[in-house]
C-alpha cells in the first residue's frame, strides 16, 4: 500500500484481489513479482546465487479468503483513514514494536493464544525510543565521525561501519541512515550538484520539482556500506529491514524508479541479509562448546540463537571492529525466571557481571568490545548503574577501556509507560588521558535533541570518578548545583544528629514465625479485639500534613512481633514520612502526629532524641519544604534506582537540618513562626478532608497553597539561600 500511494506501484492492486477466489495464491504471485523487481530479501522464495536460506514455508501456506479480503478492505478509503504516501519509515517501526514482544502459542486444544515473551513481561513491555533521543545519540556519534570526511564511494565515509547490536524495529539504524543520506546530499550539492549528476554512476538527480535528490543506487550504496544491526528476534530483524528499505524508496515514484531500473539494469532494492542479522548478541558459539549438545533440545537452541561476531562480520572484525555502536539495549535482570541455567551461567561469566546483573550492562561491555580503537559509542540506559554497588565492575571496565565523552541524565521519564529513569552515555574507545574531561548534563528536555544540547553542561575529570568510593560516576554533586548542595550539607548537621529516624514495624518474618502464621497474618484484625491492639497505618494513609486512615487494620502489638519496639516510638510528638514519595519531582510526604499508631514499614519514623532542641512541628515544616525535596535526590542512593522510587531511612538521616539558636531572639522567632505555620497546615488539611462542598474545598486549597508558600519562604531564609539558589529550587521542584 505504501508503494501504491507513493506512485511506485499501480493503485488498487491489493484491492483488486478481493474479487474472486484463491486470494492467497494470487497475492503470492504479487510477492514473486515484488522479489523480481525489488530484490529486497523480504520475498525470497527460490534458490539464487549468493542468497541463502530461501523461504519454502510461505508458498505452502493456506489462508482463508475472507481473512485476506477483510485486511485489504481496511487498507483503502473509506475504511482506512491513512495516506500511506506520507507515513515515515519510523512510524512503521513504532507500530511493529507493539508486536515484537509477543509470541503465538498453541494451547492443548490447538487454539492460537497471543502472549508476551517472558523477558518482555519482566521488563514491563517493549518501548519505542523517542525520535529526539535517537537524533541526539546519532548526532553525537555518527555526526562526529563524519566531521572532515568526504562523500562518495572513494571517500573515507564509505569505510564507516555503524552498528546497533539490539536493533529492535530499527529506530536507531533508521536515524543513522537518514543522517547519512542528508549529509551526503548536502556535501554533493555544496560541491556542485551538476558534476555529481553525471557519469556512469551519478550520485544525484533532479526531481520534477527541481530538488536535488540522491539516486536510488546511491541510497543503496550508503545503506549497504554503513548500516549494520543484530537482534535476537527474527521478527525484529524483518521489521528493521522493511523500515530501511522503505527509507531507500522515500521520495521516489514510478517514473524515477523506472528511469533508474533502465539505467542501472538491476533490481531496485538491496538485499540486507549481510547487514541486518538475527542472533544473540550476548551469547557466542562457545556456548555450545561448553555444553553437551544432547542436553540442548531444538527449541532451546533456536531460542538461545548463539551468534558468532567473528564469522558473521569477519571483514569488519578483522579490521578492528565497528566505528560506531548505538542503541537502546533491553533492560532485563538476569534470572532463572527468564533464562535457562545454562544461559544464566554463561551470561554471568562476563567480566562485568555482578549480583543482579542487567542485560543492558552486558550490552555496554559487548558494545565497547565490538568498537575499534577510536570508535564512538552512544546508548540510552537506566541511570542507577552510574552509582549502584552492583555495577562497580562495569564502571571500572569503562574507565579502563574508554574515554567518557558525555553523560546526559534525565530528570523525567523518557519512556512514559516504563517507570525507569534513564541516561545517555557516550564513549570513545581508547586509553583515557590523565586530564580527560567528561561533560555532564542534567536535563528535563522532553521534545527535541537541540534542547538537550542547549542544557548547560558541568565538567568533571574522568580521573575523579576513578578515585570515588566504589568508582561511582557521580553526576549530581558537580557544577553549580553541586556547589550549592555541598554548601548546605557542610554547614548543617544531618538529621541523624538531631533526631532518631527508623523504619516502620515489620510484623512477620520467617526467622520468628511459621509459614501458617505469616500466611494467615495472625496478629492482624479488621477491628480492635483487645487492649493490646493498636491502629495500623499503611503508606497510603500518610501524605503531606495529613494522616487519613480510612480502612486501616488493627495489630496485636507486643514482643511476639518480629520488629517489636517500646511504645515511645509509636506515640507522642513525632514525624511520619512515607517511603514512596509523591509523583515527580518527588516531594517528601511527611506529617506531624501525636496520636498512638503502629505504622507499617512503608512509613519511616522520625522521633525526638536527646539532641532534639526544637519542636517536632518545626522539623515537619523543614521536611515538607521544597528545599529538602530538592536536596533529597542529591543525597539519596535509592530514590531513583528501583522500579518505584523510595526514600530509604539511611538517606533520610543524611538530610541537613537547620539548627536553632534559642539564645538568638530572631532565630527563636523564626522557629516559633514555623511551628505556627505547620499547625495551620495540619488544621487546613484536616478541614479539607472533611469538606463536602466544592467551593469550600477550593477556598481551603488556596489557603493551603498560600501557607505552603510562606513555609518555603521561611525555609529559604533559615538556610540563607540567595535569589539564584531559590530560583534553582523553584525550577526543580515545581508544583
Amino acid at each position: 500500500r505504501i508503494c501504491e500511494d507513493r506512485g511506485i506501484e499501480d493503485y488498487g492492486r491489493l484491492m483488486a484481489l478481493k474479487n474472486g477466489n484463491n486470494v492467497y495464491r494470487r497475492l503470492f504471485q504479487l510477492f514473486r513479482k515484488a522479489d523480481d523487481k525489488y530484490n529486497s530479501g523480504l520475498f525470497h522464495f527460490k534458490k539464487e546465487k549468493n542468497r541463502d536460506n530461501f523461504d519454502n514455508l510461505t508458498p505452502s501456506l493456506t489462508i482463508d479468503d475472507e481473512t485476506l479480503k477483510d485486511i485489504f478492505k481496511n487498507l483503502y478509503y473509506p475504511d482506512s483513514p491513512y495516506e500511506f504516501s506520507v507515513l515515515p519509515a519510523d512510524i512503521l517501526g513504532q507500530v511493529y514494536e507493539q508486536f515484537l514482544g509477543k509470541i503465538i502459542r498453541l494451547t492443548p486444544k490447538h487454539q492460537a493464544k497471543i502472549e508476551e515473551k517472558p523477558e518482555v513481561r519482566k521488563a514491563g513491555g517493549v518501548y519505542y525510543t523517542p525520535t529526539y533521543i535517537v537524533d541526539y545519540i546519532v548526532k553525537n556519534t555518527v555526526g562526529k565521525l563524519l566531521e572532515g570526511k568526504k562523500p562518495g564511494p572513494r571517500g573515507s565515509v564509505s569505510n564507516l561501519r555503524i552498528l546497533d547490536p539490539a536493533c529492535g524495529s530499527g529506530s536507531f539504524l533508521i536515524g543513522a541512515y537518514q543522517f547519512l543520506l542528508d549529509w551526503h546530499r548536502d556535501q554533493y550539492v555544496n560541491d556542485g550538484p551538476e558534476k555529481w549528476a553525471k557519469g556512469k554512476t551519478p550520485r544525484l538527480y533532479q526531481s520534477h520539482k527541481g530538488e536535488w535528490r540522491l539516486t536510488t543506487d546511491e541510497r543503496k550504496r550508503i545503506l549497504l556500506n554503513n548500516i549494520y544491526g543484530v537482534d535476537i528476534d527474527h521478527q525484529a530483524v524483518e521489521v528493521t529491514k522493511l523500515s530501511l528499505l522503505l527509507k531507500v524508496l522515500e521520495g521516489e515514484d514510478e517514473q524515477s524508479i523506472g528511469r533508474q531500473l533502465t539505467f542501472f539494469q538491476e533490481r531496485v532494492l538491496p538485499d540486507l541479509s549481510n547487514n541486518i542479522k538475527c542472533g544473540n548478541s550476548l551469547i557466542g558459539p562457545d556456548f555450545h562448546e561448553n555444553q553437551q549438545m544432547s542436553l540442548l533440545d531444538e527449541e532451546e537452541m533456536y531460542r538461545v540463537n548463539a551468534f558468532d561476531w567473528e564469522a558473521e562480520f569477519s571483514k569488519i572484525m578483522q579490521a578492528g571492529g565497528f566505528d560506531a555502536v548505538i542503541g537502546n539495549p533491553p533492560y532485563v535482570i538476569i534470572g532463572k525466571d527468564i533464562f535457562s541455567p545454562l544461559e544464566e551461567s554463561y551470561l554471568n561469566r562476563y567480566e562485568i557481571a555482578q549480583y543482579k546483573t542487567d542485560l543492558f550492562q552486558l550490552f555496554l561491555q559487548r558494545g565497547l568490545d565490538l568498537l575499534k580503537t577510536g570508535g564512538l559509542f552512544g546508548y540510552i540506559v537506566p541511570n542507577p548503574w552510574l552509582t549502584i554497588k552492583y555495577a562497580e565492575k562495569l564502571r571500572q571496565y569503562i574507565l579502563r577501556k574508554s574515554k567518557i565523552s558525555e553523560v546526559v541524565v534525565f530528570d523525567h521519564l523518557v519512556f512514559q509507560k516504563a517507570n525507569v529513569y534513564t541516561a545517555l552515555i557516550f564513549l570513545e574507545k581508547g586509553n583515557p588521558e590523565l586530564k580527560h574531561v567528561v561533560s555532564v548534563r542534567q536535563t528535563k528536555c522532553t521534545t527535541d535533541s537541540a534542547s538537550i544540547a542547549e542544557t548547560k553542561a558541568s565538567n568533571i575529570l574522568q580521573s575523579q570518578w576513578q578515585q570515588n568510593e566504589g568508582v561511582k560516576f557521580e553526576t549530581r554533586l558537580i557544577g553549580e548545583r553541586g556547589a550549592f548542595v555541598s554548601k548546605i550539607v557542610k554547614r548543617w548537621d544531618p538529621l541523624s544528629k538531631v533526631a532518631r529516624a527508623s523504619l516502620g514495624c515489620q510484623a512477620y518474618n520467617s526467622s520468628k514465625h511459621t509459614k501458617e502464621q505469616i500466611r494467615n497474618r495472625v496478629f492482624h484484625s479488621d477491628h480492635k479485639v483487645g487492649a493490646e491492639y493498636l491502629p495500623e497505618l499503611a503508606g497510603s494513609d500518610v501524605a503531606r500534613y495529613i494522616v487519613d486512615r480510612k480502612k486501616g487494620k488493627w495489630i496485636k502489638y507486643g514482643a511476639w512481633l518480629h520488629d517489636y519496639r517500646t511504645m515511645d516510638w509509636l506515640q507522642g510528638p513525632r514525624i511520619l514520612v512515607r517511603e514512596i514519595p509523591g509523583p515527580p519531582p518527588y516531594r517528601i510526604q511527611a506529617c506531624y502526629i501525636e496520636e498512638t499508631y503502629c505504622n507499617y514499614k512503608t512509613i519511616l519514623n522520625v522521633n525526638p532524641s536527646g539532641q532534639t532542641t526544637f519542636s517536632m512541628k518545626y522539623l515537619g515544616g523543614l521536611l515538607n519544604s521544597r528545599l529538602l525535596s530538592f536536596l533529597y535526590p542529591y543525597l539519596a542512593n535509592k530514590l531513583l534506582t528501583q522500579s518505584f522510587p523510595r526514600l530509604s531511612v539511611g538517606d533520610l538521616r543524611k538530610l541537613p537540618i537547620r539548627a536553632i539558636d534559642f539564645s538568638d531572639s530572631a532565630d527563636k522567632v523564626r522557629h516559633d513562626r514555623m511551628v505556627e505555620l505547620v499547625g495551620q497546615m495540619l488544621d487546613l488539611h484536616k478541614q479539607l478532608t472533611e469538606a463536602k462542598e466544592p467551593q469550600t474545598k477550593t477556598v481551603l486549597q488556596r489557603q493551603i497553597e498560600t501557607t505552603d508558600y510562606q513555609i518555603d519562604k521561611l525555609v529559604y531564609k533559615l538556610y540563607g539561600l540567595t535569589a539564584k539558589e531559590i530560583a534553582i529550587v523553584e525550577e526543580s521542584v515545581k508544583k
